[in-house]
């Protein structure tokens, strides 16, 4: 799913109104149907809702959209901005037909008071993506009194105060700060990056279809991943197919009082699909991965530490190192002789850290590789940045040097490929943020790896399979009881989930 700039957006409303033959307003129209019918399934009926209207097309949407929750049986209340001839003609279209049941006020006759009862949603349609330049005026008053209020907010295609795409760092810009932004036809790049993306919220997407010629046409380096992507990704199983046709990962990881990090990178590469794992660890945890991953064989190393090299290293396809590894000049020396092997490698945590203390094995990465870091990595690996821009421009310079997929992990992990896209994950949630959910990822990526997925495959496949098991560990779980454990259990069902239908004729 290509993500859009703002100017390209505004382009990609005209030319599919012009195609379709409508006015402008019958496509917010149908925008605001997309949006309506995602707010029914996420507002509990029964509770009241404050449009805050502003005077261009986001109030236009917002103003749609309680018209048509109004006719749902919701209780809305539009607040105004802005008198009728201060709008945009497109949001007037909608003023003027508003149902005799919303209740309209301006939002300097409104009691704020009435949104901090329990059951009161405030729905944001301040500013959308028109927006070019912070927030000031009427839009940052309201902005900030909807942040005061502490009323659970719902965004309209953006959060009010925020530009579409970053602009310098935008770390400190005033916006809304939402509890859900249900964002049209596909994300915004500013949603997803964790300077601004913090203001959105859990983001919805509500599908509008856009001009498909002008979509295909459209310059962008970003994108978004979503089930449909990934299913076009899946690979088949031959009917006659054998273990050997589906590579051999090596994983090497672990060390004295870390086995905990081998068994779960080993658990997640035994569900990838890979035809055999070896693991390669200290004999003192070599009892554990036999209790608790019986399918995977075991080569131990003679010391508490990784620092030698498994036997007869031509015999696997890839190798994932680094989880629970230590950063011991032992383990550092034996690392550089395993990236001499030339096999294609999954980089994560010590196996990092390693190579930020001895940048002469970047060199030394073989092409076709994955390095797994999040922010504090990163950084060790290419520096500070100023802002977003700048550190998407380190990544991107990292990957094309190492001819390597960068994956940035956090909310909406970015895929960073060697061509310069950028591929943001639309799977997970907060409740991953525990310790061993990067174990997990590199252990999963390195199978996809090693049973032939191609390296940018097996990351943007590995990322998404990762955050679908983690949403399905909340389901059974809850965000704050959840464990990367759970999340390990649940890659078989973010498989079936994902091929769902993709096997039927």
């Amino acid at each position: 799913m290509k993500i859009l700039t703002g100017e390209q957006i505004r382009q990609a409303d005209r030319i599919t109104a012009s195609s379709l033959g409508i006015a402008p307003h019958v496509l917010m129209g149908m925008a605001s149907e997309s949006i309506a019918a995602k707010l029914g399934q996420l507002i509990p009926a029964g509770r009241k809702l404050y449009f805050f209207i502003g005077k261009g097309n986001n109030g236009g949407d917002g103003l749609a959209v309680a018209g048509l929750l109004s006719s749902c049986g919701y209780d809305c209340t539009v607040v105004l901005l802005y008198a009728a001839e201060d709008m945009s003609g497109d949001a007037r279209f909608y003023l003027e037909r508003l149902p005799a049941g919303v209740r309209s006020v301006r939002e300097e006759d409104f009691d704020w008071a009435s949104i901090e009862s329990g059951d009161a949603v405030a729905i944001d349609a301040v500013l959308g993506t028109g927006t070019v330049s912070a927030a000031r005026g009427k839009p940052l008053g309201t902005i900030r009194r909807i942040n005061a209020s502490g009323c659970r907010t719902v965004a309209i295609d953006m959060p009010s105060g925020l530009m579409t795409e970053p602009d310098g760092s935008m770390e400190h810009v005033e916006a809304v700060k939402a509890d859900v932004t249900v964002t049209v036809a596909f994300p915004k790049l500013s949603l997803l990056l964790p300077e601004t993306g913090k203001s959105a919220g859990r983001i919805v997407v509500a599908p509008l279809e856009l001009d498909s010629s002008y979509l295909r046409s459209a310059g962008s380096d970003y994108y978004y991943t979503d089930i449909t992507a990934v299913r076009r990704l899946l690979r088949a199983r031959p009917e006659f197919a054998h273990k050997g046709d589906f590579g051999h990962a090596l994983l090497v990881c672990g060390s004295k009082g870390m086995t905990g990090a081998a068994v779960l990178s080993t658990g997640a590469a035994l569900r990838s699909g890979c035809g055999i794992v070896t693991v390669h660890l200290p004999a003192c945890g070599a009892d554990v991965i036999h209790a608790t991953c019986p399918s995977a064989i075991v080569s131990t190393d003679s010391e508490d530490c990784f620092s030698s090299l498994p036997v007869s290293m031509d015999r696997y396809s890839a190798v994932g190192a680094g989880p629970g590894l230590g950063t011991s000049d032992r383990s550092a020396a034996a690392l550089a002789k395993l990236l001499d092997c030339g096999l294609k490698t999954v980089l994560d945590a010590d196996a990092l850290n390693i190579i930020a203390g001895h940048r002469e094995l970047l060199t030394a990465i073989p092409p076709g590789s994955i390095l797994t870091p999040h922010l504090g990595e990163l950084r060790r690996l290419v520096g500070d940045w100023s802002g977003p821009c700048d550190r998407m421009d380190k990544a991107v310079r990292l990957a094309r040097r190492l001819s390597s997929c960068i994956v940035v992990k956090g909310a909406h992990t970015a895929v960073v490929s060697p061509d310069g896209t950028i591929e943001f994950n639309g799977s997970g949630n907060p409740g991953m943020a525990k310790g061993g959910s990067g174990d997990v990822l590199t252990g999963l990526i390195t199978g996809l790896l090693a049973s032939g997925y191609a390296s940018r495959e097996a990351a943007v496949t590995g990322v998404w399979l990762h955050g679908l098991a983690g949403d399905i560990a909340m389901e059974k779980s809850g965000m704050e009881a959840m464990n990367s454990a759970d999340i390990s259990a649940c890659i078989g069902e973010s498989f079936k989930r994902t091929a769902d239908g993709w096997n039927t004729l």
